[in-house]
């Protein structure tokens, strides 16, 4: 039931597109570099290099990126501090009812010898970043993938240790429920067995909230099947949500982990 929910969740986002085109994927030998370079992170407060002094990056999020499942509901600190000011709390699970996944940028310990995390926060408004205990999260998980999606290229390319593996057009958001930019990660992911479903053959649940605040399920950006019309691809037909062709979204869901940054550029 909770697989039908997420399901329902992300055919709510109204998406489309339904082709049986070949993936246009990259040469494994290409070089082509993540936008500003494996080692680029996103500006201001939320990239990894503005840790503080004496903390262990994590992530570049761009070929590799570290993040992990929620152990327990812990508060989220401005700082590593604990008398520093909450600005959220870590969720055992997503709004569909599968584990948390938490996308990881650094790793410190303060001088009482306490272990902190600083990490990137699923929820409204996006872009948060704050610092848990480590005892709040599970086991560290690594991976090499890479999405970024061009809003004006309507366009997505994958990268795996920074070099490029596939690229393929999507629709978007529609100019009146955008797409909204920045920095966010694959929370949710499973496969859709029962073609009649539009999002069809995958679904896959990002940390990115649409500008639609009281949309069914939260609002949250999806990455799914063409809805049945695939020749609205490329194009900016949806809700919010990100829709590729099945046989290519078909080619790429699978080798996905969760944990996957994903950047959505202008």
């Amino acid at each position: 039931m909770r697989l039908l929910g997420l399901a329902l969740t992300l055919v709510l986002c109204s998406l489309v597109c339904c082709a049986s085109v070949a993936p246009a994927r990259a040469s494994e030998g290409a070089t082509t570099s993540p936008p500003g370079g494996a080692s680029q992170s996103a500006a201001g407060p939320s990239t990894p290099s503005t840790a503080p002094t004496g903390a262990v990056i994590l992530s570049n999020e761009s070929d590799f990126t570290t993040w992990a499942h929620s152990a327990t509901a812990a508060p989220i600190y401005a700082h590593p501090d604990l008398r520093s000011r909450r600005v959220g709390r870590v969720h055992l699970e997503t709004e569909d009812g599968f584990p948390e996944v938490y996308l990881l940028l650094a790793l410190r310990t303060d001088p009482s010898g306490q272990v902190w995390v600083r990490l990137r926060i699923p929820g409204r408004p996006n872009g948060r970043i704050g610092w848990v205990e480590r005892a709040a999260l599970g086991g560290f998980h690594q991976t090499r993938w890479l999405v970024v999606i061009s809003l004006s290229q309507r366009a997505l390319t994958a990268y795996y240790g920074g070099r490029v593996r596939f690229r393929a057009p999507v629709g978007v958001g529609k100019p009146t429920s955008p797409t909204p930019p920045g920095r966010f990660w694959i929370r949710e992911r499973f496969r859709l067995a029962n073609r009649s479903n539009p999002y069809w053959p995958w679904a896959i649940g990002t940390s990115d909230y649409s500008t639609l605040t009281d949309w069914p399920g939260g609002g949250i950006v999806g990455i799914h099947g063409d809805f049945g019309e695939p020749q609205k691809i490329p194009g900016d037909p949806s809700h919010g949500c990100v829709r590729m062709r099945d046989s290519e979204l078909a080619w790429l869901a699978p080798r996905l982990t969760l944990g996957t940054p994903v950047r959505i550029i202008e």
